[in-house]
């Protein structure tokens, strides 16, 4: 299946910490484009991000976990 960008962030530490409580859900998270943003600068701004990608079946589950645990903080 094709993975489904979840979650968008300009900082890698949101991003793993997002991938974090996907994958403490049972969720299949990966996280992409982070070392190449890390290492060259304004790379991230150019790609839209660090991106938080699940598999499209998982999608809407691990995107309403996100969302409920952000309206918590």
């Amino acid at each position: 299946m094709d993975p489904v960008t979840i979650f968008r962030s300009f900082s890698a530490a949101e991003a793993q910490l997002a991938r974090s409580r996907l994958d403490a859900a049972g969720f299949h998270a990966d996280v992409i484009h982070e070392t190449a943003s890390l290492m060259t600068e304004g790379y991230s701004m150019a790609t839209g991000g660090i991106r938080v990608q699940v598999p499209a079946s998982e999608a809407e589950e691990a995107l309403a976990l996100l969302n409920s645990t952000d309206s918590n903080e």
